[in-house]
């Protein structure tokens, strides 16, 4: 089934990813889709502060993964937004991160797909940012899917 949040502020979009991360639990893989500039990284920033990690978190765009093991659970956050193909990311090691007890969060999950259909059932949440201008500059509507 899912939920929908809708956000009016980044602060909220913050507030959105640290409820989630209160509640998530080792295994999970989270798939971060939406568009340049639209909150993946404040969402994510949320999330990590929800497990407790209180290190700066920052999209990991240049170096593909950033890992936070302050938390009450490791957090790997990968962003594939500038990987040539998906043999980049089993590489640096994708299958020990995906198949941990900690959480992936993958921002542009999209671009991944084959990586994403070969996970386990049930290990995935698929969460999905959109603007909608005419509702306002900061409005994102978040749609969280139920693991597959």
């Amino acid at each position: 089934m899912g939920k929908t949040i809708e956000t009016h502020s980044a602060q909220e979009t913050w507030q959105a990813g640290y409820e989630m991360g209160k509640s998530a639990c080792g295994g999970q893989v989270i798939t971060l889709i939406g568009d340049l500039g639209v909150g993946k990284t404040v969402f994510t920033q949320g999330f990590a502060a929800g497990l407790g990690i209180r290190e700066p978190v920052n999209s990991p765009t240049f170096t593909i993964l950033q890992v936070y093991e302050d938390g009450r659970l490791p957090l790997y956050h990968f962003d594939v937004y500038r990987i040539g193909d998906s043999e980049e990311l089993l590489e640096i090691g994708w299958d020990e991160y995906v198949c941990s007890d900690g959480i992936c969060l993958i921002e542009w999950a999209d671009l991944i797909p084959d990586l994403i259909d070969e996970l386990p059932s049930g290990s995935v949440t698929g969460v999905e940012i959109m603007k909608d201008l005419q509702k306002g500059f900061d409005y994102r509507k978040i749609t969280v899917s139920d693991p597959d």
